[in-house]
């Protein structure tokens, strides 16, 4: 993801992020600007349209855990490989880096989501009480990253 991609994501955003406070401009811009040696985001398209994005913190160290910032998929788009494809991005990433593992929050009501991590080899670990808006519940999902030595 890039400066220019911003104004495009933020509808996306406030779209599939519904009930819960949407990550504002400013924030993108603070992800993108600020520590590029623990951040990285990236963008998926199709037909010159923009329909994904995600983002992960980066370990600073080998071994240590990298996390989940945020993914996204445009609801026209989704269940068509793109979501994988972020998916996989993001753990070839972490483990490029030298994660040893990659944690991410997911809403306890989203069962969609749950299964589609759960598919790619996350696990629940953690439930975080009242972590999202409305008092809903989080769960801490953790995928084991293969060793890249």
């Amino acid at each position: 993801m890039r400066w220019w991609d911003i104004e495009t994501v933020l509808p996306l955003e406030e779209e599939l992020f519904a009930g819960d406070p949407p990550w504002s401009a400013e924030q993108f811009w603070s992800e993108l600007s600020g520590v590029p040696d623990t951040r990285w985001y990236v963008v998926a398209e199709a037909a010159d349209e923009l329909v994904g994005y995600a983002g992960l913190s980066a370990p600073a160290m080998p071994g240590d855990t990298a996390d989940v910032l945020t993914i996204a998929v445009a609801a026209s788009a989704q269940r068509s490989g793109i979501g994988t494809v972020l998916l996989d991005a993001l753990s070839g990433e972490a483990r490029r880096r030298g994660a040893a593992e990659l944690l991410l929050e997911v809403r306890a009501d989203n069962e969609p989501a749950q299964a589609f991590y759960q598919r790619h080899g996350f696990e629940r670990i953690a439930v975080r009480r009242n972590y999202y808006a409305g008092r809903r519940d989080g769960f801490v999902l953790r995928k084991r990253l293969p060793d890249n030595r």
